[in-house]
């Protein structure tokens, strides 16, 4: 019997344990850690942002779903990775720290045959002066953050229906943040309700993005066919926000947050201030700060994971000049180079570098998005290592027939644009590859015959119909495996 042991339940690591118990069996154990006891379905946050969906909307308990599967469920957070054992123990295994409240604070030695780490990003409020929930500006990243976001919110909107103007400022809330994208349907979705309310007139909404040109998106932007037409996602954002008369701050690093003030600095090196009465700002990510020790007990974690805390895969990490990098750095398989029992998915495997071009303001602060990894790619890249951990415990051999490079796969993304039945809005985009590939497509940096944008409201019930079909996935009803990531 082979113990696989998946480190976390989000897309990624919920969709390999998803994967692997239904190719493995009775036969075989599935482990799942994870310090939250519920799955969340993170792209309808937006929604229980502006009070269209509830926590409870979003979210279900994850031990129902485990316990029917045969997967051991263990709520709690993986503190340390041993890959080699010790003189105790001669097989890999992880320690981990319960959160369940019925074993609060006791630990346990996990050992496994196969190690997923499917951790997601630790968000890295503190890297920013005064940013999050708990301080000086709102979040959407979690189901509790949103709800929270939610309230602050309301708060606004019923002094504008007093009378009293409100200014909202939202976006990316570190030089270095990713996840543009769930930043950019919250405004949409509060100028949406605000516009519903007949209060646009109170508002001012401000865009603030450390993208050098809208619609960077963290992938150094893209060209999609619209209409017959070859657009850039420049004009395709920009003209969202436009609609809804939103003004837009670009090229900016947020540094630190004060009560009703953001303070960033510009590629040009210009220090400045953005006044609001109300704030979301999505934080930076890194990972979650796994040590790894070999068999003596020797802390291996720096040869395991790159300094931002990311594990390392079978990327190409050598430093290269943006003029340098190709398709071929990214990887393949997920596979840890030390290890070949180990593999990182999702957000928590590290990239071999950015996707969009890295910039310096003139005082030396990075300013530009890193690489997306959440959503369709996460899914993805959990799937494949599912079923290539599975084939070889059943064929007893260490190929990989499963690959999923970003830089040769495609994704689909749908941005809520306003939830509504008759008045929604949502931008439908597919990229192919995500990682631009110069080389294969020199014209566009990818195929425009599989990359496509479009807005309207048949992009809302789209959106609004795959909640729910992502949740009938997830929750392992009748045929499951045949939805899509």
């Amino acid at each position: 019997m082979a113990k696989v042991v998946v480190l976390g339940a989000g897309v990624s690591g919920h969709t390999c344990a998803s994967f692997l118990k239904k190719k493995l069996g009775k036969n075989h154990e599935v482990v799942v850690v994870s310090p939250n006891s519920y799955y969340q379905w993170i792209p309808s946050n937006i929604w229980v942002g502006v009070g269209q969906m509830t926590i409870d909307d979003v979210r279900f308990k994850l031990h129902k779903v485990y316990d029917r599967w045969g997967i051991d469920f263990k709520q709690a957070k993986a503190v340390s990775i041993h890959p080699e054992g010790d003189a105790s123990i001669d097989k890999g295994y992880v320690t981990i720290e319960y959160t369940d409240p019925e074993y609060a604070g006791q630990t346990e030695i996990v050992d496994y045959d196969y190690l997923v780490n499917a951790t997601g990003p630790k968000l890295n409020f503190e890297a920013t002066e005064g940013l999050g929930p708990d301080k000086n500006s709102m979040s959407v990243c979690t189901y509790s953050h949103a709800a929270h976001a939610w309230e602050e919110l309301q708060k606004s909107i019923e002094k504008m229906k007093a009378g009293q103007k409100q200014r909202f400022l939202i976006g990316t809330g570190h030089a270095m943040a990713t996840c543009q994208g769930a930043a950019f349907e919250y405004i949409l979705n509060i100028a949406h309700e605000i516009a519903t309310l007949g209060l646009s007139h109170m508002a001012e909404i401000t865009w603030i993005s450390n993208e050098y040109e809208l619609g960077d998106f963290g992938m150094g932007g893209a060209f999609i066919k619209r209409g017959g037409y070859i657009t850039p996602t420049k004009v395709f954002t920009e003209s969202l926000l436009a609609e809804y008369g939103i003004k837009w701050i670009r090229r900016a690093g947020v540094y630190k947050v004060e009560p009703g003030v953001a303070h960033y600095e510009t590629l040009d090196g210009e220090m400045l201030s953005q006044e609001f009465d109300f704030s979301m700002l999505i934080p930076s990510f890194s990972g979650v700060g796994l040590t790894a020790f070999d068999r003596e007990g020797n802390d291996i974690t720096d040869q395991m994971f790159l300094p931002n805390k990311f594990m390392k895969v079978d990327a190409d990490y050598t430093p290269k000049s943006f003029d340098e990098w190709t398709a071929a750095d990214w990887p393949t398989k997920y596979q840890t180079p030390m290890y070949d029992n180990i593999y990182a998915a999702g957000i928590a495997f590290a990239p071999p570098h950015p996707i969009s071009k890295p910039l310096k303001s003139e005082n030396g602060r990075q300013i530009f998005p890193t690489p997306p990894r959440t959503g369709m790619p996460s899914g993805v890249i959990g799937k494949i290592i599912a079923l290539n951990i599975a084939e070889q415990v059943k064929g007893g051999h260490k190929e990989h027939h499963h690959t999923a490079s970003m830089a040769r796969m495609g994704a689909a993304c749908i941005v809520s644009g306003g939830f509504g039945s008759f008045d929604g809005l949502g931008a439908s985009m597919t990229v192919f590859p995500i990682v631009p590939d110069w080389e294969k497509y020199p014209e566009w940096g990818r195929d425009m015959n599989y990359s496509v944008g479009e807005a309207g409201l048949a992009g809302h019930w789209l959106k609004f119909i795959l909640h729910y079909l992502f949740f009938h996935k997830a929750k392992g009803y009748p045929f499951w495996w045949l939805i899509p990531e």
